[in-house]
């Protein structure tokens, strides 16, 4: 890997191990989101893909995750910019928007776990989605994002 490749390369021409690497390991993208069909809005929800270990915050089949979860975005560098539940905190957006990154951030801090402790990651509040019936998860909207 480059030394500090996030901070001399754009998304687009990082490697695809840089570009794993520079996920934060947050587990925001993670959470179902809601959209409205007639207007587009998002709704964040506080629960979190079938896939997803939450103590982790890592998914527990990455490699499977697009076929045992239909729904599942890939994020590309070329999408970064177009998703707007991305958080701000997220690494891919931040680098996007030429901010540097978090000091939590494994890559500067040399560590994965001050990213929870500081209370950025999922961890603390999400909920399986195995445990959320379908017809109750409006009820778990955590944010509404504005519309662009």
């Amino acid at each position: 890997m480059r030394e500090r490749f996030w901070e001399r390369y754009s998304l687009d021409e990082m490697t695809d191990e840089e570009w794993e690497v520079l996920c934060d390991g947050c587990g925001q993208c993670c959470l179902l989101k809601l959209e409205e069909e007639d207007t587009g809005q998002v709704a964040v929800l506080n629960v979190a893909c079938e896939l997803l270990d939450i103590a982790s915050c890592q998914c527990s089949d990455y490699a499977n995750r697009f076929a045992k979860v239909p729904g599942c975005t890939k994020l590309t560098p070329g999408m970064v910019g177009q998703l707007q539940w991305l958080p701000h905190s997220c690494a891919y957006r931040r680098v996007h928007e030429g901010r540097k990154l978090a000091a939590w951030h494994p890559l500067l801090s040399g560590d994965a776990q001050r990213m929870h402790r500081k209370g950025v990651s999922v961890r603390s509040f999400a909920i399986p989605q195995q445990q959320v019936p379908e017809e109750e998860l409006e009820d778990h909207i955590i944010a509404i994002l504005p519309i662009d």
